[in-house]
């Protein structure tokens, strides 16, 4: 099964972690379904009935007016401002050996690189290569519908459209994982296939399971979340992965407190 975070409402569904760290998850969901839905059908609401059901929801929310419009600017590619917004990677060693990979999106390479390197040493991490503990994968997850539509149904349409594996997550949605190239492919053809509504279309950084450092201290463990935490609420970090594992004796509350803010 594929874990619940998977879908990205469902880090909001716990009754665990402080208000504040809540709103945060909930603001930095908004933020990716509209610039998902953007990207994916445009960026005008009139003509794009999927981003503006997601406007609706977010403004009874409280999301700021210029947090959408920056989140629908940057599903074209662009800032607020209308500059061209560039991909940037760095890869991190934590004080407890877990490593990260953090992926941002700015118009603003030097001033961000700078502002999240800062946050790296206040947190006693290191920038150092990591990436060869993780997979580079393309991951759909569809909303489920009323069919109840499973993998079977699924599966010639999704393996000829590049799918590498399809899944059904905790909530009973439907994923597909695909080589990087492949996602937009993997989307479209079960869109036009079974009709199925994308619930989100990104690429992501897997950890290899014999690679995963195990966590055995709650203070550890905080930290962690702590760091993570701080990266999630710069605005231009888009993802924080992370190799880590639960050990013995991690709270569960506290383990969800952190899965919740790593977007694998």
């Amino acid at each position: 099964m594929v874990q619940s975070g998977h879908s990205r409402w469902s880090k909001i569904k716990h009754d665990k972690g402080s208000a504040d760290a809540k709103k945060n998850v909930e603001r930095s969901i908004f933020s990716r379904d509209i610039a998902l839905a953007s990207k994916l059908y445009g960026a005008d609401p009139n003509t794009n009935p999927r981003l503006a059901t997601i406007l609706q929801t977010a403004k009874k929310a409280g999301f700021p007016k210029a947090s959408m419009e920056a989140a629908i600017a940057r599903g074209q590619g662009k800032s607020a401002t209308g500059a061209t917004l560039e991909n940037v990677t760095l890869e991190v060693i934590t004080p407890s050996t877990v490593a990260m990979i953090i992926e941002m999106e700015t118009d603003n390479r030097n001033r961000s690189l700078s502002d999240v390197r800062n946050l790296i040493k206040i947190h006693g991490g290191n920038v150092t290569p990591t990436n060869y503990l993780f997979q580079k994968k393309g991951r759909v997850a569809f909303e489920k519908d009323e069919r109840n539509i499973g993998v079977d149904e699924v599966l010639d349409e999704a393996i000829e459209a590049g799918a590498e594996d399809v899944e059904v997550d905790e909530d009973g949605s439907i994923v597909v994982w695909t080589e990087p190239s492949k996602t937009m492919a993997a989307a479209e053809a079960l869109q036009k296939s079974h009709s199925l509504k994308v619930e989100s279309s990104d690429i992501i950084w897997d950890a290899n399971e014999d690679t995963r450092v195990s966590l055995d201290s709650n203070d550890a463990v905080k930290a962690l979340s702590e760091f993570i935490e701080a990266l999630q609420d710069y605005p231009n970090v888009q993802g924080v992965y992370a190799n880590v594992a639960k050990g013995m004796g991690i709270t569960d509350d506290l383990w969800e407190d952190l899965l919740e803010k790593l977007d694998v």
